[in-house]
């Protein structure tokens, strides 16, 4: 019998890297939860969509857009950490009343119509995920849709709020995770899409690339 005594144990092979296409400060708190190593490379994608496309479409769109636009715009060795696999994750969330999509306030006034709009009533959340692999160009989108009711809001409520400029880059002028908690009223669905990034969905994801967690 040959004796296994002086052979080094294997070593593990080191964590896949995910590539976090954003400089969004709440998406990167959130993908962190994954416990992976993380690299930050903000997307400079294009976010244009044409009229008509549906909340859907628009987020899965423009979080493989922003995904693609990482890998365009950098150089593989710039992607990858000590692992074997990286993973470029793209994200998007845009608030939708019915199948009117809202992105970002262009100003205070576009700020304060759009609050004015939610104000009282329930609408979706939907935040699209792009996993990439950098190294076999796979990749696999798919989007989370959340509720929120927003409870009412005087006009007085409404500038008070914007005048803080909270809302400027969130989607739909307001952010839960802030003092737009003070504005909801209640949620049916994921907090953390409402956030920017569905953890638990993105979990679900990186397990078609072989990478389970917990």
């Amino acid at each position: 019998m040959t004796s296994n005594q002086n052979q080094s144990p294997s070593t593990p092979p080191a964590p896949a890297t995910l590539v976090l296409a954003s400089s969004s400060p709440r998406r990167q708190e959130l993908i962190a939860k994954l416990g992976l190593p993380v690299l930050i490379r903000p997307s400079h994608a294009d976010e244009d969509t044409p009229a008509g496309w549906s909340p859907a479409r628009i987020v899965e769109e423009l979080s493989l857009r922003k995904a693609k636009a990482v890998i365009d715009g950098a150089e593989p060795s710039d992607l990858k950490g000590d692992g074997a696999v990286s993973i470029v994750v793209g994200s998007d969330t845009i608030v939708a009343l019915g199948e009117e999509a809202m992105g970002k306030p262009k100003n205070a006034a576009d700020a304060e119509a759009m609050l004015e709009r939610l104000q009282g009533r329930t609408h979706e959340v939907y935040t699209g995920v792009t996993c990439l692999e950098l190294e076999s160009g796979r990749a696999v989108t798919t989007h989370r849709v959340t509720r929120v009711r927003m409870r009412k809001l005087s006009k007085e409520q409404i500038s008070r709020y914007v005048e803080t400029g909270e809302p400027m880059d969130k989607a739909g002028a307001y952010g839960i995770q802030d003092r737009g908690a003070l504005l909801v009223e209640g949620i049916e669905g994921d907090f953390y899409s409402v956030m920017g990034l569905p953890v638990s969905l993105l979990a679900e994801m990186l397990e078609s690339f072989g990478i389970v967690k917990p």
